[in-house]
């Protein structure tokens, strides 16, 4: 599955889901300082693939930066990237898709 040309509303839910399991370490105290260690690469890296070029490459810094960093794991970062993406600087061919 190519998560670049994924339909927005996937994408959407994809960030969702993504940002649920960065909520998962807030469950057990002191767990989650450790799957942080293991969430915030991945998650760069998800985001990434999830989209491209300068946008997804400044996306996925700020995501890791942001699962590594004590207490600002409340950020959804994906959905954020969602909402940047799709509502704030949609691209030519998406607000063709929303005509």
């Amino acid at each position: 599955m190519n998560l670049k040309e994924t339909n927005k509303f996937n994408k959407l839910a994809l960030g969702l889901l993504f940002d649920a399991v960065g909520y998962v370490s807030f469950i057990v105290p002191g767990f989650g300082e450790l799957t942080d260690i293991i969430w915030a690469p991945l998650s760069a890296w998800l985001m990434t693939k999830m989209y491209s070029g300068k946008k997804g490459k400044v996306g996925a810094f700020i995501s890791f930066v942001e699962e590594l960093l004590p207490g600002f794991d409340v950020i959804p970062s994906f959905t954020l990237m969602w909402i940047y993406t799709y509502v704030v600087s949609p691209s030519k061919e998406e607000i063709i898709e929303i005509k």
